[in-house]
């Protein structure tokens, strides 16, 4: 069975090796462009001669990929002696393991504000002509999602290719999907066999369904009438629906490996990609920043005009588990939409309990059926062949979330003779509900209901329920967004003054289209096939900034990846459709920015922001200066050897990165703690000012200075200083060492808002 990715597995990113010490491995060497010898005339020969001069191992050594452009090196599989040998060669900045990264695994146009004929989608055309780049599973071609119909030539500044196979035929691209390939060798590589092509496709073809739901989110085309089993029936769009796919094919069954995700980010910034779409990265804390090839990837990328947009992970609710979190990088939670898949429980004495479902199929009997808890019956959890078919047979089997996916619960069950399922989250997932497909009459319950459904199960002599289905509920309740328990949370492990995730996009439940490979559930025993699937997962949050990134692209062709990202945090808000703080459903409390970033994107106000702070590579690599990396770090992402002076310019601290937002660390001797920012005027009026406004968090005294920006023809960019001072109490008053405020620029028709969130950490300067 190919491995399900948007389950929210809790796999461990980490190096892969052998079972031998000296068996070999894959590694990414990142060399100095410049220290290429006359004598080879080219890079690829340059390397290929560097490995022939390696000490000789009984394994064999391996080029699998040369890489030019996001970086310059290569990746072989070598063993660790080979490696070793090679850190001390001249031009070798940096040998690092190949790593494997996981999947972080309709309605939402109209939940963001987007409508035909005004606003984002009028400005910007859809995205027309604008190129996104999705490096996922692959994608099914056929998908209604990408039919290229109304659509005007493939854009002059693509460069790329479309890679066929037996199963994926040139006509398999179009004007939407103009392009595709597949990257296998880090893979294939780890493996030590070629690909076992009867359970996954070699070409770009998706055989696993991730791929087709990401770039129908981020690019699809306009498809009426689209459903899953006629749950959330409607249009199906995805955000930039004129924009153009380019299929990159990086995740396998075990997962997608850093060479793999390089050699595809080389790839689609030498193709002409506008902006790259990532729902992949570590679980578990975010690597360091050059030992990150997503990060450094990223780099490379966005020093070529290109956005990266990626998931911030499922590891939530704890907190330090975002990924993905270089300063360069979008990087984005997930959230809910106002849509619902009611199944309420109906318990024999009467209770109702809310739930949710995509269950289709044959329905319960009309009566109440005899309900028993899985954790008298084998398994609370509910694994295959751990729950006796003696004790659930004809019942309804109340299961506990976590521990193996949440379909194959259903699965279980059923297999052992129940006829129905209730699944209960725990206090990790608390009341966040996720619809899924059952293949047994089934719902899901948060952790207040689940209790109390426990507790009736072993207080009540003979215990009985039944699942009522309702369907798709479209509606101001509950109110929308949420942050999605599962969504990763800040704060950043790595710089705590950069917060992250940014923003938090829709993420939960989400319409798209689907492979024709796999069944909906990613089951061997589900025989069904559908066009489109409902899934959850930061996984899908993130194309839908992606695909918004380039329908910003597409009005400003000349603004930079981080001023995109500005207008994106600037402008989002964290009121929910009630009016009241967007709350985070594993707490069923307010959120915090560690959660929901500069808050939900908001598309319509994210095309006039009035103002953005923009940052440039020689910002990035001052900030990097400024967290302690020397010339010899920074060399891996600037491709080359770089003099003493290279942190000559390094900022006075990360904070002062020209950030859209605000994260404040008082350590135990530091009270005041000062920041600087510039902003750029990019509104219609020339002549205008801004003034500020502060929400100061409790224990927090702030001071801006100037509070009057005076923008003007001579005047276009401002700068201001923001203190924030500790007022003593913020170790005493504060619950949980933490507090959030905001700051706010108007000029009475623009609000340009920063969140700003603050901690007060003793002895935590130690600790990073």
């Amino acid at each position: 069975m190919a491995i399900s990715f948007f389950f929210f597995l809790s796999l461990l990113c980490i190096p892969f090796s052998s079972s031998s010490s000296d068996g070999p491995e894959n590694f990414i060497i990142h060399v100095s462009k410049s220290h290429k010898p006359p004598l080879f005339s080219s890079h690829h020969q340059w390397y290929s001669s560097i490995l022939a001069s390696l000490p000789p191992s009984p394994h064999p050594i391996k080029l699998l990929y040369t890489y030019e452009r996001v970086i310059n090196g290569f990746s072989a599989r070598l063993t660790a002696a080979q490696a070793d040998k090679l850190r001390g060669l001249p031009g070798i900045l940096s040998v690092i393991p190949d790593q494997v990264r996981q999947i972080h695994t309709t309605r939402t146009p109209h939940f963001l504000g987007l409508s035909d004929g005004v606003g984002l989608w009028q400005n910007s055309y859809y995205g027309d002509g604008v190129i996104i780049g999705v490096l996922d599973t692959g994608i099914w071609p056929e998908r209604p999602s990408f039919t290229d119909s109304g659509l005007s030539p493939v854009p002059d500044t693509w460069k790329g290719i479309c890679e066929t196979g037996p199963d994926f035929p040139a006509s398999a691209c179009n004007r939407k999907v103009i392009g595709a390939r597949a990257f296998y060798k880090g893979y294939q590589s780890h493996l030590g066999h070629s690909i076992d092509e009867t359970k996954e496709s070699k070409s770009p073809r998706d055989t696993e369904g991730h791929g087709t739901h990401t770039a129908s989110t981020a690019a699809g085309s306009v498809v009426s009438n689209a459903s899953l089993f006629g749950f959330a029936r409607g249009e199906a769009r995805g955000m930039a629906s004129k924009a153009r796919i380019a299929a990159y094919k990086i995740c396998w069954s075990f997962g997608c490996f850093d060479s793999d995700i390089l050699a595809a980010m080389d790839q689609a910034t030498a193709d002409g990609v506008d902006v790259i779409s990532l729902s992949v990265g570590a679980t578990g804390y975010a690597p360091q920043y050059d030992h990150d090839s997503i990060a450094i990837g990223a780099f490379g990328a966005a020093a070529h005009g290109i956005v990266v947009s990626c998931s911030a992970g499922n590891s939530g609710p704890g907190t330090y588990t975002a990924v993905n979190i270089a300063p360069w990088i979008i990087t984005v939670g997930a959230s809910t939409i106002d849509r619902e898949f009611p199944a309420d429980v109906v318990l024999g004495d009467g209770r109702i309990f809310g739930g949710v479902s995509l269950y289709y199929g044959p329905p319960l009997p009309d009566f109440k059926l005899r309900l028993v808890y899985a954790g008298d019956a084998g398994n609370r959890y509910c694994y295959m062949g751990g729950i006796s078919p003696s004790k659930v047979q004809g019942k309804i089997v109340l299961c506990d979330r976590g521990g193996n996916a949440r379909v194959e619960k259903g699965a279980a069950v059923k297999l052992a003779g129940g006829l129905g399922m209730i699944q209960a989250n725990t206090a990790e997932s608390g009341e966040e509900l996720i619809a899924d497909a059952h293949l047994v009459p089934a719902t899901m319950v948060g952790e207040i209901a689940g209790n109390e459904i426990r507790e009736y199960v072993k207080k009540s002599p003979f215990p009985t329920a039944t699942i009522l289905f309702r369907g798709t509920v479209v509606g101001p309740s509950p109110p929308a967004p949420k942050v999605a328990a599962f969504s990763s949370r800040g704060p950043n492990h790595l710089t705590p003054e950069i917060l992250k995730p940014d923003v938090i996009a829709p993420g939960v439940n989400i319409l798209a289209g689907w492979t024709g490979f796999a069944a909906p559930t990613d089951l061997d025993i589900d025989p069904r096939r559908v066009d489109f699937n409902i899934i959850s997962g930061t996984s899908m949050s993130c194309p839908h900034v992606s695909g918004l990134a380039a329908l910003l692209k597409k009005a400003y062709p000349k603004w930079s990846p981080a001023a995109i990202k500005s207008a994106l945090m600037t402008t989002a808000y964290t009121l929910d459709n009630s009016g009241s703080t967007i709350k985070d459903l594993a707490t069923a409390e307010e959120s915090s920015p560690f959660g929901h970033g500069a808050g939900h994107v908001d598309p319509n106000r994210a095309l006039n922001p009035g103002l953005v702070y923009d940052i440039d590579n020689d910002d990035y690599i001052a900030f990097l200066c400024s967290i302690g990396y020397d010339s010899n770090r920074i060399a891996v992402f600037v491709r080359g050897p770089t003099g003493s002076d290279i942190c000559e310019g390094k900022l006075a601290t990360p904070g002062d990165l020209n950030y859209p937002s605000f994260s404040v660390v008082f350590y135990s001797n530091d009270h005041v703690v000062k920041y600087k920012r510039t902003v750029k005027n990019v509104g219609t009026s020339v002549d205008v000012v801004y003034t500020a406004k502060v929400n100061a968090p409790a224990g927090v005294e702030i001071n801006v200075s100037p509070c009057k920006l005076e923008f003007s023809g001579e005047n276009k960019t401002l700068s201001y200083e923001i203190t924030f001072a500790s007022d003593g109490l913020g170790l005493h008053a504060v619950d949980s060492l933490q507090a959030f405020g905001s700051i706010e620029w108007s000029d009475g028709v623009h609000l340009v808002r920063s969140p700003i969130a603050v901690r007060w950490a003793q002895g935590l300067k130690d600790s990073i």
